[in-house]
């Protein structure tokens, strides 16, 4: 056995302790902070990829995911491309804050329908856009769930009902024969009208991939002389 301890080694102890634990406090203080930082950026850096009305992906984040998605799945993939009819007459008959609140309900509703891996975007003003997996067996189907879904009355805060409509085109890699994202929204943006206020989901054929666009849309939709590039 060794010599008893004396009292000076136990305030030795201590104070070493006392050492360790102000060393390990004041390392934790910078990571804390980097911590902290993180978390905001990631916060910002989200911010940026989703439009904070409806929280769809804004156009770039979207793009990125879709194309993922046509890269992962082929020719399983459905693209759609959805506006909201008669929003204008919503907006100038009800306020800004009902023509919110449809797209808001627009928003949910298509996130709904397509599911959590799905990319789902607001692609401005009340036009929207899906890729998602979808087997051609489903499609049709599918298709007229999310018709009805947007055709449901939207409720506002203050009780009062609009009624909304959506037009819906789809175009698919295997029946126009591409995986190009800038394509397929082309042609979808075609059957789109081709059926515009029909009540149904139009799936392109190859005749709606050559309809004329300019910067990757089809002639005559508002906004596509001034758009710098494709989807």
């Amino acid at each position: 056995m060794g010599p008893p301890a004396s009292p000076r080694d136990g305030i030795l102890k201590r104070s070493v302790s006392r050492h360790a634990l102000l060393i390990a406090t004041a390392a934790a203080v910078p990571l804390t902070g980097w911590a902290a930082h993180a978390l905001t950026l990631h916060k910002r850096l989200a911010a940026t990829r989703k439009d904070p009305l409806t929280g769809l992906l804004r156009r770039d984040a979207y793009t990125a995911h879709a194309r993922r998605l046509l890269t992962r799945h082929g020719d399983k993939v459905t693209v759609l491309v959805v506006d909201a009819d008669h929003f204008k007459t919503v907006n100038d008959t009800l306020g800004h804050a009902a023509g919110d609140a449809v797209l808001a309900a627009f928003g949910a509703r298509l996130t709904a329908w397509a599911g959590p891996h799905a990319a789902v975007g607001r692609l401005g003003g009340d036009e929207f856009a899906v890729v998602l997996d979808l087997a051609p067996g489903r499609r049709a189907q599918r298709l007229e769930q999310l018709v009805r879904m947007l055709h449901t009355p939207v409720v506002l805060d203050d009780g009062r009902t609009v009624d909304v409509a959506a037009s819906v085109g789809a175009a698919t890699p295997d029946v126009l024969g591409t995986r190009d994202l800038t394509a397929l929204q082309r042609a979808a943006d075609a059957a789109l009208y081709a059926g515009k206020h029909s009540g149904r989901a139009v799936v392109a054929t190859a005749a709606h991939a050559t309809t004329p666009s300019i910067n990757g849309r089809r002639v005559g939709r508002p906004g596509t002389a001034v758009w710098g590039r494709a989807a």
